[in-house]
């Protein structure tokens, strides 16, 4: 029987450049091959790629998790990621391994930027160390030593207020870099060495940047002031998407044909429909849109993000914005039919908040008869607010 290897996919940069479809081939000339991949922002790569029924996306886990899954079920496992440098991409192999519950239980190999000059390959554990010569030849890859793993997180109880403090170090930033904690921008980095800090669940500091108050406001959830597990958080700096598929735009526009074509606005009776709300959440994108036919999106970074992902599924958005975009992803499509708010500074969140509660009932989503009378009953409750209104 021949082995069956399992391959983790991390991040949207390695299908992007083509590598992972490489990488593919090139496992399936040693063994059985079955790809999954590992966090949410890959799947729009994915998608652009046409691999969709070659890399499965219809999970959403962590990378740990995926490995932990296939640990099950494969003889051997891969992870494959590309970095913003190899380092940084050791580094996160490391962090990944460092999650597992039973880190020994099936050789684990990290396939490190194989596209790129400083490209490696790395074992993850002891197991992986019989495979890696093999797995050198036939990537053409130099092989690393096992990495031993520094935590990041620290954690120390306060005497004088008797609050837990975490200090979270993040690795492989660069000067001005977006610091992003599940999904949401909080801080810009001014330093290559950032530490951000929180007591009893609550962000206090950026060591090495400087806070972003709205986006602290957004992740502890206004006045809910709901805390945040910062040693489990999904941290990150930088971009959520780095790169722009290689692909010709005409095979991205195919990606989106799963619906029959745009809404008609044109002042007729459209139909009935599911809207959903995006809030800030715009990683979850595939998710929450499921079986909707319209979907409101909050924010200017939640627009363009859950726009470019609901482009590939056929539906359009009510965007609600104000200008107050932080850049975390490269060009963007929204699907014909759209419509994006810009409305006066502060108010995206205001308008947000009265959609949910006046017109969705205090829910995420709703079914209307008439989705044309929806998007008009949302232009007139932003009304005051709106500065553009732009058409797609």
């Amino acid at each position: 029987m021949r082995m069956k290897i399992s391959l983790v996919i991390h991040g949207p940069e390695v299908i992007d450049s083509g590598e992972a479809e490489i990488v593919l081939e090139k496992l399936s000339c040693i063994g059985e091959v079955e790809a999954q991949l590992g966090g949410a922002m890959g799947k729009t790569a994915v998608l652009d790629a046409g691999l969709e029924n070659v890399i499965n996306i219809s999970r959403h886990l962590k990378p740990s998790a995926c490995i932990e899954s296939f640990f099950e079920t494969s003889d051997l496992v891969c992870l494959l990621n590309r970095g913003k440098t190899p380092e940084t991409g050791m580094i996160f192999g490391a962090k990944v391994a460092s999650r597992l519950k039973d880190p020994e239980k099936k050789p684990l190999i990290q396939i490190e930027s194989p596209g790129c000059t400083g490209g490696k390959l790395i074992p993850l554990n002891k197991k992986a160390g019989s495979y890696i010569e093999k797995f050198s030849e036939a990537f053409g890859l130099p092989a690393e030593k096992l990495l031993s793993f520094h935590n990041p997180v620290s954690r120390e109880k306060l005497s004088k207020t008797g609050k837990t403090r975490i200090i979270r170090e993040i690795s492989g930033v660069f000067p001005g870099e977006n610091i992003l904690v599940n999904g949401l921008v909080i801080g810009k980095a001014l330093s290559s060495e950032v530490r951000i800090i929180s007591e009893n669940g609550f962000i206090t500091a950026i060591e090495g940047g400087e806070i972003k108050e709205h986006g602290l406001e957004k992740l502890h959830n206004y006045e809910k002031r709901d805390p945040v597990d910062l040693a489990g958080a999904w941290v990150k700096s930088g971009d959520i998407r780095r790169s722009n598929s290689l692909l010709p735009d005409a095979k991205k526009q195919n990606s989106s044909s799963q619906k029959s074509g745009p809404i008609s606005w044109g002042g007729g009776r459209v139909g009935a429909g599911k809207v959903v709300l995006i809030d800030h959440a715009a990683e979850n994108s595939y998710e929450l849109a499921s079986g909707a036919e319209l979907a409101v999106t909050v924010g200017d970074d939640t627009t363009a993000i859950a726009g470019d992902i609901l482009f590939r599924l056929g539906i359009p958005i009510i965007g609600i914005t104000d200008g107050d975009c932080d850049n975390v992803t490269c060009e963007t499509k929204i699907f014909p039919g759209s419509v994006v708010l810009r409305l006066i500074e502060g108010s995206d969140d205001i308008v947000g908040k009265r959609v949910k509660q006046e017109l969705l009932r205090g829910q995420d989503s709703a079914v209307f008869e008439n989705l044309f009378t929806f998007k008009e009953d949302v232009l007139k409750l932003a009304e005051s607010s709106i500065e553009t209104i732009f058409e797609y």
